[in-house]
């Protein structure tokens, strides 16, 4: 084994953010369309896949209780569908560092398998082609192809048309999630009323304060069924909205995390402190959006 094959590689696996998530329609087999613009946050869990003789995994980080004791997760899941595919025994020592919150609307998971692709690769030389990742990546879930692409997107389909979006502005941000799981299916299973039209901009924004103009103009459609199952978000995004600075403040996917956008990452993180300090039962974080995917 080469010197560069013994060293441990670590992925960041960051948090999707939904700027803005349409419902467009409904697919005869149930499935709901959508249009959404997506970009990935300075904030968010870290895969670490280290050279060993088997297959092996821990957790560890704020929310590894969350998924202690699962035997068949995501990234477990990630390392035996590229070992198939490289037609190779998987080996390796997989560590998931969990600091975000589970089922909370912002892809921890999808993120994590799409890092666990990543870490893998270059662990094991794989040197796969964008299209057979991207065909692992479906195949793994329908958020896992945009947390492999990690960059501002725009999701159509199912979720699984991906296409770049305009570069989006140095941008500030802050997550709270009010500490209750709210599982996707349930939000799309009470979600009600005629459907959104797509709403594509061509323009990239010169500031997040234009960033935040033009997202005032759409929404979430899956913010009224999540609040209705789970009203503490609606108290969420009231506390957003009133901190010092905020642009903008809305539910990320199918919740129940919430962000609000600032001028800064300074500003974001300051009040991120401040909220965090108020409300002790939330989980809350201030960063950025993400230009690129991390190293």
């Amino acid at each position: 084994m080469s010197s560069e094959q013994a060293v441990a590689i670590r992925v960041a696996a960051p948090a999707k953010v939904n700027l803005y998530l349409h419902v467009v329609g409904r697919r005869a087999d149930g499935l709901h369309e959508l249009d959404s613009l997506v970009a990935f946050a300075d904030i968010g869990d870290v895969v670490t896949a280290s050279p060993a003789a088997d297959l092996s995994f821990a957790i560890d980080g704020p929310f590894a209780g969350s998924l202690a004791g699962e035997a068949d997760n995501l990234v477990l899941r990630a390392a035996t569908s590229l070992a198939a595919h490289l037609g190779i025994v998987p080996a390796a020592a997989l560590r998931l560092t969990k600091n975000l919150p589970v089922a909370s609307g912002i892809g921890g998971g999808s993120s994590d398998a799409a890092a666990t692709l990543v870490a893998l690769s270059r662990l094991w030389r794989g040197d796969l082609a964008p299209a057979a990742m991207d065909d692992l990546a479906v195949a793994l879930g329908a958020d896992v192809p945009v947390c492999l692409f990690a960059r501002p997107a725009w999701l159509g389909g199912i979720g699984e048309a991906i296409a770049p979006a305009p570069a989006l502005p140095e941008t500030g941000i802050v997550l709270v999630n009010p500490g209750i799981a709210l599982p996707t299916p349930a939000v799309f299973k009470a979600r009600r009323g005629a459907f959104s039209a797509p709403a594509r901009f061509a323009e990239a924004p010169r500031d997040a304060a234009a960033l935040a103009a033009l997202l005032r103009s759409r929404g979430n459609d899956l913010a009224p069924p999540a609040i209705a199952i789970v009203p503490e978000i609606a108290t969420v995004l009231d506390a957003l909205e009133g901190c010092d600075g905020a642009l903008l403040a809305r539910m990320s996917g199918s919740g129940a995390t919430c962000f609000a956008l600032f001028a800064t990452r300074e500003a974001a993180v300051i009040a991120a402190g401040s909220l965090a300090a108020e409300r002790l039962g939330w989980w809350v974080a201030g960063g950025r959006l993400l230009t690129d995917r991390p190293a």
